[in-house]
């Protein structure tokens, strides 16, 4: 069962990056397949308005998140974005600025995750690790509330 807990804005956020096992246990490969499964999955859901609808943009995106996340479990760095001197971690959720996202788009993200993220034939003890790290991680990038919203501030 794969635990979601709500976002608070303004409250910290404490992540612990994958364990290197998760990768290991998959490989570049299974990295690829995992993250391109969970974006092809985006692409038929309610949050695909924040990606590219074009598809050979959005292969690019698919490619470059890839990079991102085989990284940050302990992948080689391949990661080739310009995080401009911030830390990978930090620059993704500076990247998410142009958007308003709200609790509703993370769980949707969130659920496209869990469904990739069950496929794999691996431990489920290394799922729930890495489920930790997007679980959590995923908060940084909720920049909007019901409450900032003009038309509906009073709710």
């Amino acid at each position: 069962m794969y635990k979601v807990t709500p976002t608070v804005l303004g409250d910290k956020v404490d992540f612990k990056m994958p364990i290197k096992e998760f990768y290991d246990a998959i490989g570049e490969d299974g990295m690829r397949a995992l993250m391109y499964d969970f974006y092809d999955i985006i692409y038929e859901s309610d949050i695909a308005n924040f990606f590219p609808q074009d598809h050979d943009e959005f292969e690019k995106v698919k490619v470059k998140n890839t990079k991102f996340f085989i990284e940050i479990c302990g992948g080689p760095k391949v990661y080739d974005g310009n995080t401009t001197g911030l830390e990978l971690n930090e620059f993704m959720v500076r990247l998410h600025d142009d958007f308003s996202i709200y609790e509703k788009s993370r769980l949707e993200w969130l659920g496209c995750m869990r469904e990739a993220l069950e496929k794999l034939d691996i431990a489920q003890e290394l799922k729930d690790d890495f489920w930790d790290y997007v679980e959590k991680f995923s908060k940084l990038t909720v920049n909007t509330t019901v409450e900032g919203n003009k038309y509906f501030a009073n709710l």
